[in-house]
């Protein structure tokens, strides 16, 4: 059911609680607060509130509603049970017309089932990602197929998503292409980013004005916890051995199952960087001036590939295989034999480093963000809906 909008503004949830949400849905958030008939309300579960708001920050953003749902070494059914209530109590309280949820978390699962029990229309931003396997990535594979069939509007970033949306059967009318809103804040950071800021400035200014080749490194899915990061932080030491002018920068996640993992395989060195979380134009600004990438990241994925970055991805499936049609992305698994191969053949092969690079841009022109706040308003009856990405390129 679609509630009757306000007289004037729709009041449209904007749930987040990790740092890949803000980034993805901050230009959505800035799109809808420059329009007319939409009122964003931000709400955070806080699920990584230490990542989440230096990220909303760079974007000028703060939460109208902080739920504070984060509790150390919490297990993902607690957090599950805690925010579909928080976020229930919050769309009550905000009589909010709409929520909007970003990509796989349990955040946006909790979101979508929390609007769905309140019947609020529910808006998904990222829908259709589908490796085909339940498991891997977990929990995420899960949380998106589930929220696929509760959502009211599927914003799918690529054509490619789309189309696994229609062949599960959902409404073509529901089902739209609009790009990625990665892209959107990939271009808005660049073109507000005049050099390193956060913490590790000084640092990050050096690596980056050497002229060794740097490796750029991000590791921390769940599925890989125990031997699959040991595997990921080996194969990088190994690497590390073979070429004495390798650089490696390795932001590290904050979960302490991460670190210990990470640390006791990979210790720090003159060479090996291992630092904290980084500010958003930080990263893009490392990623950017990376030799070759190495993530177990989905968000990753998409930026380096975008950046034309060649990207090893420490996973066995991907979500994203655009960036493998594209030429950008190759899977490694983590197996660290394999990991210390690819690395250094990008190292000391130019062909292979240039044949690793997408030749297209496969998730989006940038302006993904005020498709989906034009689809928003039409399922809210305010104005007509923009054209897709597929169309608007016709």
């Amino acid at each position: 059911m679609i509630r009757q909008p306000h007289p004037t503004r729709s009041r449209v949830g904007i749930l987040l609680g990790t740092r890949p949400e803000a980034v993805k849905l901050a230009p959505v958030i800035t799109a809808m607060a420059a329009t007319g008939p939409l009122e964003p309300v931000i709400v955070s579960t806080g699920q990584h509130r230490d990542l989440l708001a230096p990220v909303l920050a760079d974007f000028g953003l703060r939460p109208d509603d902080d739920l504070d749902l984060m509790r150390p070494g919490q297990q993902l059914s607690d957090l599950a049970g805690r925010a579909l209530q928080a976020v229930g109590a919050a769309i009550e309280a905000h009589r909010l017309d709409a929520v909007v949820v970003q990509g796989d978390t349990t955040t946006a699962l909790a979101g979508a089932l929390a609007g769905f029990y309140r019947q609020v229309p529910v808006v998904h931003v990222e829908a259709g990602l589908r490796t085909g396997d339940l498991r891997s990535p977990y929990p995420e594979e899960a949380n998106r197929r589930l929220i696929g069939r509760i959502a009211d509007l599927h914003c799918a970033p690529t054509r490619t998503a789309a189309e696994a949306l229609l062949a599960e059967g959902l409404d073509p009318q529901t089902v739209h292409d609009v790009g990625n809103t990665v892209v959107d804040a990939l271009h808005a950071t660049l073109a507000r980013s005049t050099g390193y800021a956060g913490r590790d400035a000084d640092l990050l200014a050096s690596v980056h004005a050497d002229a060794r080749p740097l490796l750029v490194v991000t590791a921390h899915r769940r599925e890989s916890w125990g031997a699959g990061l040991a595997g990921i932080a080996e194969g990088v030491a190994r690497a590390v051995a073979d070429h004495p002018d390798l650089q490696v920068v390795l932001p590290l996640h904050p979960n302490p199952v991460v670190q210990q993992t990470i640390a006791a395989v990979l210790p720090a060195s003159d060479r090996v960087h291992l630092v904290g979380a980084l500010d958003y134009p930080d990263f893009v600004r490392l990623l950017r001036r990376a030799d070759v990438v190495l993530t177990d990241s989905g968000g990753v994925q998409e930026e380096a590939c975008t950046l034309g970055r060649p990207t090893l991805v420490a996973r066995d499936t991907t979500e994203r295989p655009e960036g493998e049609v594209a030429g950008g992305l190759l899977l490694v698994g983590t197996d660290p034999v394999r990991i210390r191969r690819e690395i250094g053949r990008l190292l000391t092969d130019p062909d292979a480093q240039a044949a690793l690079t997408c030749r297209t841009s496969p998730f989006g022109d940038g302006r993904a963000a005020e498709r989906i706040v034009a689809l928003v308003a039409d399922l809210l009856g305010h104005v007509p809906a923009a054209p897709t990405r597929a169309h608007a390129s016709a």
